[in-house]
């Protein structure tokens, strides 16, 4: 457990939480003190997500990662939530901060990737990417912005991406297959969403801020996008990254867009493990990363 416990007394929701990113963002705000409510569909077994038709069972569920926040002495809550079901998403918020007594940050971090070329796309699997990544966050920081104002402030994090950055020219072969442009659509969407957010909410104090991976990370959801071989990040430095945005003033501290390998390294954070007990070497940024990659988050 993180001795520093730069969240004690904060309530945090992190969605898409049962597997990957959101279940690592869980356990390292959990480790710093905060209470988690995690979210997703997978309560108490896995189900299945479809994509183009296709139905992929993944392993994790709420309880495994309230689980893993318990035993490192965190604390958590499960909710289960569908993000494409209005009436759950639209009540999401309340009943997270009924449950824990308020609601001081949200990391918007559930996703749905669906690849295929622009000519090939369904207008279904476009629509859905358009829901994971632009509604869903849009109406959980609406829900979410009463509740942090009653409380003096509040940190809204959207997980952002590399892809949200044109393709470097001259195109090279990934570029030119394709596949990546919607998700790419709505990515560069919420980074734009979120410096518009940061601009509104400045004066509530409430800071809103992007954090995305820097290279690719394994997760089971993410795996059979990346291409054997390709080079990949510990989850860790996004989790760190995450924690930055959670807890100085919004005067200080918001409209970034921030990448968890370039983040650290620019601002000599200290990386430490999920549950906040092991530092983790500093790492340079990767020379394979976007060249507009922003080292500082401006």
């Amino acid at each position: 457990m993180d001795t520093e416990q730069k969240l004690a007394g904060k309530v945090a929701l992190v969605t898409g939480s049962s597997r990957g990113i959101g279940r690592a963002v869980a356990q390292r705000l959990a480790s710093a003190g905060a209470t988690v409510i995690v979210t997703g569909r997978s309560a108490g077994a896995p189900v299945p997500i479809t994509r183009s038709g296709q139905n992929q069972l993944m392993p994790g569920t709420l309880e495994e990662t309230v689980a893993l926040i318990e035993a490192g002495g965190g604390k958590a809550i499960a909710i289960a939530a569908d993000l494409e079901n209005d009436a759950e998403r639209d009540g999401l918020i309340d009943r997270a901060a009924e449950a824990a007594g308020g609601l001081d940050i949200l990391v918007n971090n559930a996703g749905l990737v669906e690849h295929a070329r622009v000519e090939d796309m369904t207008l279904t699997s476009f629509d859905r990417m358009v829901t994971h990544h632009l509604r869903a966050p849009f109406r959980l920081a609406q829900a979410a912005i009463p509740h942090m104002r009653k409380r003096g402030a509040g940190w809204i994090v959207n997980i952002g991406s590399v892809v949200a950055y044109p393709p470097v020219r001259p195109y090279g072969d990934y570029a030119r297959m394709g596949g990546d442009a919607a998700y790419a659509a709505v990515k560069a969407g919420i980074h734009r969403f979120t410096q518009a957010l940061a601009a509104e909410m400045v004066d509530h104090n409430i800071a809103a801020n992007v954090v995305g991976p820097s290279t690719a990370i394994r997760t089971p959801g993410a795996d059979m996008f990346i291409p054997e071989g390709y080079p990949t990040e510990d989850v860790e430095y996004l989790a760190e990254t995450v924690l930055a945005m959670c807890h100085l003033p919004a005067a200080e501290r918001t409209g970034l867009v921030a990448f968890s390998m370039h983040y650290p390294w620019h601002a000599n954070l200290q990386v430490m493990s999920l549950d906040g007990t092991t530092a983790f070497p500093r790492r340079e940024p990767p020379a394979t990363s976007h060249p507009a990659t922003s080292a500082d988050g401006l």
